[in-house]
């Protein structure tokens, strides 16, 4: 009975469709199995390539992979230049030479239809391609798949074996798939490439400017600067707690009550500050907007610029302006009472030889003789004063252009009920120097020190003047010196005082560019202008001059 039933099922093949059935259902498995590694391996890639790896990097990450999915005793990626094909990277990296592709080769012929192809050759067909003797070949089997990049064929990917008919068109999918896989690996590492250089300029930019620049997100955080620093701002840089700018520049724990962000946020335009420290720098802040993509404000981008010099330049050009007017007037005016000068002088001389012989009448011809003289050297000392732009450098006795500033001033002086005492050095060595920048300078410490007098409620009332010799080692300077009794400067105004457009006065008695423009001519002479006062106790310029 069992030997029937066996006999029947073989004879309706009910056995063999059992077996052809397990046999296909091998055969699916295997084919998930190899699918799935294929998959596998696609994932690993992309996992695996980053992009800052170079297409060789790539090709070799590729091709360490693909055995355990595929035959492939050879991996390249040629690239299509124009019209013509460039073999650019190759695993094993010396497996091959390729100078050309003719026109028959299989990489130009996918090119061409933009499909992928399986290509089985004889070895003659491969005869451009030059393999190192030490690996096997010929090769015998090529699948190339086209590399897209926006549509257009950029490349070819190559995996080749020495076994003949190794791949399927499976296989050729899969290679096509990798052959997207490396195309967008390349494409992003092409982009990173791209944006790193970018960025690398934008950084090498932004740190070459010399001034200062920050960027401050909305709370005040300290995102980015160029390390341009100036010693004046950066004494609360290394002590601060935290990133807030703030905190960085001005050593707050709040922030400032001028913020140019309040403004910013309130209008969405640039605002532009002065600074001025208290060691007389004075800088231009210009803060700007930065939006984002929904036009909200993200950050502010401050540019600090150190405009001291430039301030010092305007104060200069300004106070020759003021000089050069006021020479002009002087200029005309000594002309005007120079010729009625000669006269009284020319008359009273004559009539001084006519009487000689009366005491009383030569004695009030020579009052106004003498008078006359000293009227005519201050009409002189305007004359000399208005042409002081055309002065040549010249050996000077700074002694006399003391007298000569004195016999200018003495006047407003006197008026004020101030007492001038001198202390002039006999043996005082010359200088080489502008006669008429020194002059002003000297005029200028006379006046600063009538103004300060005139404010003090002292009854004695001095200004004393005096010219030494220096000697500090090898060097020789000559010191004129201005010292007043009146009320002095503030310890927190000195550092202050030389800075342009500064002034204690009202701003009927000053605009704050004498000192600055002094300090201008004095440094212009190697030299330099020294001070020392106490408030309530009076004040001392130093004009020091090298005699060499």
């Amino acid at each position: 009975m069992d030997n029937r039933k066996a006999l029947i099922e073989q004879l309706t093949g009910v056995d063999s469709s059992k077996l052809n059935y397990y046999v296909e259902l091998k055969k699916r498995n295997e084919e998930v199995l190899k699918q799935n590694s294929r998959l596998e391996v696609l994932h690993q890639l992309a996992r695996d390539i980053n992009i800052e790896m170079s297409i060789e990097d790539i090709i070799e990450r590729a091709f360490a992979k693909l055995p355990q999915t595929l035959p492939c005793d050879f991996l390249g990626l040629v690239t299509l230049h124009g019209e013509e094909l460039k073999l650019k990277a190759v695993m094993p990296k010396d497996f091959c030479r390729i100078e050309n592709f003719p026109a028959h080769s299989p990489s130009l012929n996918v090119v061409r239809n933009r499909r992928a192809g399986i290509f089985n050759l004889h070895p003659e067909e491969l005869s451009h391609v030059q393999i190192a003797p030490q690996y096997p070949g010929p090769l015998r089997a090529l699948a190339v798949a086209p590399m897209f990049q926006r549509d257009e064929v950029i490349g070819v990917l190559i995996v080749a074996s020495v076994t003949e008919s190794a791949y399927s068109e499976t296989d050729l999918s899969f290679v096509q798939h990798l052959a997207d896989q490396l195309s967008i690996s390349i494409r992003n590492a092409s982009l990173y490439k791209q944006v790193s250089q970018a960025k690398k300029e934008w950084e090498e930019t932004f740190k070459a400017v010399t001034d200062p620049i920050f960027l401050v997100d909305t709370d005040f955080n300290l995102l980015l600067h160029n390390d341009r620093l100036p010693p004046e701002l950066s004494c609360f840089w290394d002590k601060a707690s935290s990133d807030k700018c703030f905190d960085r520049l001005k050593g707050r724990k709040t922030p400032c009550r001028t913020c140019p962000l309040d403004e910013i946020r309130r209008t969405g335009k640039e605002v532009f500050n002065r600074l001025q420290t208290d060691s007389g720098k004075i800088f231009d802040l210009s803060s700007y907007p930065v939006f984002n993509e929904e036009g909200d404000l993200a950050a502010v981008t401050h540019i600090v610029k150190d405009v001291t010099e430039k301030i010092k330049m305007e104060a200069q050009l300004v106070h020759s302006a003021k000089l050069a007017a006021l020479g002009e007037m002087a200029a005309g005016v000594a002309h005007e009472l120079n010729s009625p000068m000669t006269v009284i002088i020319g008359t009273a001389q004559m009539l001084l030889r006519a009487h000689a012989d009366n005491a009383e009448d030569a004695e009030q011809l020579e009052d106004i003789v003498n008078c006359g003289l000293r009227c005519k050297r201050i009409i002189q000392n305007l004359l000399t004063f208005s042409r002081q732009d055309r002065a040549p450098v010249a050996d000077l006795d700074l002694n006399a252009e003391v007298e000569g500033v004195l016999s200018l001033i003495r006047y407003q002086i006197d008026r004020s009920q101030i007492r001038i005492v001198k202390d002039l050095a006999a043996d005082l060595p010359r200088i080489t120097g502008n006669a008429h920048q020194l002059q002003q300078v000297l005029t200028n410490f006379l006046v600063n020190a009538r103004d300060a007098l005139a404010e003090s409620n002292r009854e004695d009332k001095v200004i004393e003047i005096s010219s030494r010799e220096k000697e500090e080692g090898a060097k020789r300077t000559v010191r004129i010196s201005v010292r007043d009794n009146g009320i002095g400067i503030q310890a927190e105004n000195l550092p202050k005082i030389f800075t342009p457009f500064y002034s204690s006065k009202e701003a009927t008695r000053g605009t704050g560019l004498g000192l600055s423009v002094s300090l201008g001519i004095a440094q212009s002479h190697n030299g330099a202008i020294e001070v020392e006062s106490r408030a309530g106790q009076g004040t001392t310029f130093t004009l020091v001059l090298p005699v060499e």
